[in-house]
C-alpha cells in the first residue's frame, strides 16, 4: 500500500527564489537578538496579564509626563512596545510557516519509510532468489543492528542466528 501525504518539488528556480526571501528576512530581521539560556531564564517575562498591565503603566505614565524622571527609559519602553506589536503579527506567520515546514518534512520522511520498509519486506521475501541476501543482511544491520547478531560488547542480540 502506497503511502503519499505529500507531494513537492524543489526545482532550482524555485529554491533559488527560496533562498532570496529568507536572505531578505535575515536582512530584515538582522536586529532580532539571541539571548544565552541563563539570561533567557533571569529575565522578567511579559505574559499576557503583565502585558495589559505593562501597556496600561505606560499609557498613564505618558500622560503624566512631570512625574517620570529621564533615567526612566519611558521613551525607549515606548519605542520597544511599538517594535513589539510590529513584530508580532510577523512571527506569527512565520510560526505558522514553520509549522507547516515541520509537518511537511514530517510527511516526507514517514513517505520515504513507509516505502522503504515495504519494499524491505519485499528483499526478505524475494531477494534471495534475486541474488540479494547480502544487501538485505547489510540493510537490516544498518537498521535493526542488534537483531540477531552480535552487540558491540560482543554479547548476542534478541534473536541470535546461528
Amino acid at each position: 500500500m502506497n503511502q503519499n501525504l505529500v507531494s513537492i518539488v524543489f526545482d532550482s528556480a524555485r529554491l533559488t527564489a527560496i533562498d532570496a526571501a529568507l536572505n531578505a528576512l535575515e536582512t530584515g530581521l538582522a536586529d532580532l537578538v539571541a539571548l544565552p539560556a541563563d539570561q533567557r531564564r533571569d529575565l522578567f517575562k511579559m505574559g499576557d496579564k503583565s502585558e495589559v498591565f505593562c501597556r496600561s503603566t505606560l499609557t498613564v505614565l505618558s500622560q503624566n509626563p512631570k512625574i517620570v524622571n529621564e533615567g526612566l527609559g519611558l521613551p525607549e519602553a515606548l519605542a520597544d512596545m511599538a517594535a513589539l506589536d510590529a513584530l508580532r503579527p510577523r512571527l506569527t506567520r512565520l510560526r505558522l510557516l514553520l509549522d507547516r515546514g515541520t509537518d511537511t518534512e514530517t510527511a516526507l520522511g514517514a513517505d520515504i519509510f513507509a516505502t522503504v520498509l515495504e519494499g524491505y519486506g519485499l528483499l526478505k521475501v524475494s531477494g534471495k532468489s534475486h541474488g540479494l541476501e547480502r544487501e538485505f543482511k547489510a540493510l537490516g544491520r544498518s537498521r535493526f543492528p542488534y537483531k540477531g547478531g552480535r552487540k558491540p560488547d560482543g554479547s548476542e542480540g534478541a534473536a541470535s542466528q546461528s
